[in-house]
């Protein structure tokens, strides 16, 4: 079946609380989501607003995976995908797009948080991709790795 990729929607936040909760590795169930304030209709506000600008990957009219970031920070907020999405260079085409959406509204460093377990899938696949350590942890413990991007011209 067709894969579809398109801009984040409100009317996604439901799907996108479900599939984050059904990750290989660090899945988030809807209960822990929501004990960190975060909800389908927060989601889908932030979505609204453009303060959590994001994409997503559909194969037919499931949900297999996106990613989001935050507008105000730079920050890559979240990338999730479906066990069955994993090894098709769904997330790397997700990233690029929320890191060239993120560029757009004039970022040129970006950051997120990853795990410290080089066992860890994250480990290796954002660090592939050129994000560098920047040798400090967030307040989850997940290290913290910046992009930097070149200046427009």
């Amino acid at each position: 079946m067709t894969l579809t990729h398109r801009p984040a929607v409100p009317e996604d936040a439901p799907a996108c609380i479900d599939l984050r909760g059904r990750t290989r590795q660090n899945a988030v169930p809807a209960d822990r989501l929501a004990a960190y304030g975060i909800t389908a209709a927060s989601w889908a506000e932030g979505i609204r607003s453009g303060a959590t600008p994001g994409h997503v990957c559909l194969r037919g009219d499931h949900l297999v995976g996106y990613c989001f970031g935050d507008r105000d920070t730079g920050e890559v907020v979240v990338l999730a995908l479906l066990p069955e999405a994993e090894g098709q260079g769904l997330g790397r085409d997700l990233l690029g797009r929320v890191v060239a959406q993120l560029a757009g509204l004039g970022w040129r460093r970006l950051f997120l948080g990853c795990s410290t377990d080089p066992a860890s899938r994250s480990h290796g696949f954002y660090r592939h991709l050129g994000w560098q350590s920047t040798g400090r942890l967030d307040a989850h413990g997940d290290e913290i790795l910046e992009l930097l991007l070149p200046a427009p011209g």
